[in-house]
């Protein structure tokens, strides 16, 4: 672990000068992938237009640095030797400050960005000495001690839902209240990490304003198919309700969220589609929500109010859904509403690992709702995991076997990934408590996340490391070739968009982000920009 210099200039807590509206920065790291990963996911930053909506609301000047929007073909090597990193470099982040600026802003929402985050904010605290430097989202909320203990440059973490604190902080930076007095933040006291008491979650989420996309480069998501999911056309993400009932030991939800689940008014979601339409011409919406599709009424009551309006866009749900409410009347009311992608989570094909990490779900229903789906012509990927604590060889030929079936019967997509302990889940914990896992270091941080063959560490105390890695290549292989053996036009269909750049499943997506990527310039030395068209 590579401490930071105690004696760097860093701002500390006391801040009681009432002055006017502060300018806060709010930055979006460059994405980071492994050595050799095959692709990266560009999405639009929905986290920070939240968080900057909700500033500008308040009536706080906000400069928003979209580091991976306004460079998104572009790679260097990171500030850690086994990472890459997609975006604007360091430098460039750092010119787009404004020399104003009071406050600045990130958000870290995975753990393996990090390494080069801290990067970027050790810049940061050089180049605006002083200035206060706050941090967001899940990699914040859940390693907050290790952060506040290890670097100085952190000012404080924003923990949880961080709209309501985030302006909280903004009203901190210009003078107008204590730290001590702001729920939901972590920071210093005495020199030593410090949590304030939690912050409720906001109830009303209807009245949270909608996200700042015109502080974003949105179009050059939106003109270049990036998005979540597959390539549908001009994508935007969005949320239609915050938070998850359910307490699976491997998802951080809980710790980030809580388990509230608030949905929101069937009128406040079409609308915010209705004038995406009309403002940004998209035709398609990715569903960014933990869990949206519980109440089955929700979801029938929102699919007629888009036929009401005769509204003719697609939408996806990238994330990872649940299968009860999947049934054959909501499965034929959201393909006429225009579903074409789904995302099942059944995580694990053995009924005594599903028990181990709460997640209540029937593997034989999850495989009846895909045939249906299937049937309805929407295209399906299932997210399945290996590499599980008690895990056994027993447990992972179930799960391969989910996988095979679920193959047969036309799903789309089926990746294996390794389990990964991800500071702020139980099994994290879990682990720590009995000495499975060191204490967080940066080094631990970057092997999180990816599906690279070669990073996959086995925490089963019954499977070893290379053995599941074999597990995972062969598992896969066998799904995919299943699946094309089973319906030879695929090979057609894959080819024909793989030339085009269209995608109709996760694979092809990621095989045409692989040939873009292959066709520019190394990491190493690219210094040109990319041909996306952005904002002037």
């Amino acid at each position: 672990m590579n401490l930071r210099l105690a004696s760097l200039p860093v701002a500390g807590p006391p801040r009681l000068d009432p002055g006017p509206r502060p300018h806060i920065a709010l930055i979006r790291p460059p994405a980071v992938s492994s050595l050799h990963a095959a692709s990266i996911g560009i999405v639009p930053p929905l986290g920070p237009a939240y968080i900057a909506a909700s500033l500008e609301a308040a009536g706080h000047r906000v400069t928003a640095i979209d580091a991976l929007g306004e460079a998104p073909l572009e790679r260097y090597p990171s500030a850690h030797p086994l990472l890459i990193a997609h975006g604007l470099t360091i430098p460039e982040i750092i010119a787009r400050v404004p020399a104003d600026v009071q406050g600045i802003g990130l958000s870290v929402m995975f753990s393996q960005q990090w390494p080069h985050v801290a990067a970027i904010v050790r810049a940061l605290a050089a180049a605006f000495p002083g200035i206060p430097i706050f941090l967001g989202g899940e990699h914040a909320t859940s390693t907050w001690p290790y952060l506040l203990e290890a670097y100085p440059e952190v000012t404080l973490c924003v923990l949880g839902e961080g709209e309501e604190t985030a302006v909280d902080v903004g009203a901190w930076i210009a003078g107008e209240r204590s730290l001590e007095d702001i729920p939901g933040i972590a920071f210093r006291r005495d020199g030593r990490p410090h949590c304030a008491p939690a912050r409720r979650r906001i109830r009303d989420v209807d009245a949270i304003p909608r996200p700042a996309w015109h502080l974003f480069p949105l179009e050059a998501y939106l003109s270049n198919g990036f998005g979540h999911g597959v390539n549908l056309g001009r994508s935007i993400p969005m949320l239609a309700s915050r938070g998850c009932p359910y307490q699976c030991t491997f998802c951080s939800s809980p710790d980030m969220w809580t388990t509230r689940y608030h949905a929101r008014s069937i009128p406040s979601v079409v609308d915010e589609i209705c004038d995406y339409v009309e403002c940004y011409g998209i035709s398609n919406v990715d569903f960014e929500d933990l869990t949206l599709i519980i109440e089955p009424e929700w979801i029938l009551a929102f699919c007629r109010e888009v036929d009401r309006r005769g509204l003719r866009i697609t939408y996806q749900f990238p994330s990872g859904t649940r299968s009860e409410t999947l049934n054959a009347e909501v499965l034929s009311a959201m393909t006429r509403a225009g579903c074409r992608h789904l995302t099942y989570a059944p995580e694990s094909g053995s009924p005594r690992i599903l028990k181990r990490i709460k997640k209540k779900v029937h593997p034989d229903r999850v495989l009846d709702s895909m045939r249906i789906a299937k049937h309805l012509g929407v295209n399906i990927k299932a997210n399945l995991m290996v590499g599980f604590p008690d895990e056994t060889r027993r447990d992972l030929m179930q799960t391969i076997w989910f996988g095979l079936r679920a193959a047969w019967i036309g799903v789309d997509d089926i990746p294996l990934f390794p389990f990964a302990p991800y500071p702020g889940t139980a099994l994290y914990d879990e682990l720590r408590r009995d000495g499975v896992l060191a204490p967080p270091d940066d080094d631990y941080f970057v092997r999180l996340g990816y599906m690279d063959m070669g990073w996959s560490t086995s925490m089963s105390r019954h499977i070893g490391t290379v053995e599941l890695t074999a597990y995972r290549l062969l598992g896969m292989s066998a799904f995919y070739l299943l699946g094309y053996a089973r319906r030879p036009a695929r090979i057609l269909r894959t080819v024909r968009n793989i030339m085009t750049g269209r995608s109709e499943t996760v694979l092809e997506q990621r095989l045409v982000e692989y040939k873009v990527r292959r066709t520019r310039p190394s990491a190493a030395g690219a210094t040109n920009r990319s041909s996306v068209p952005l904002p002037q």
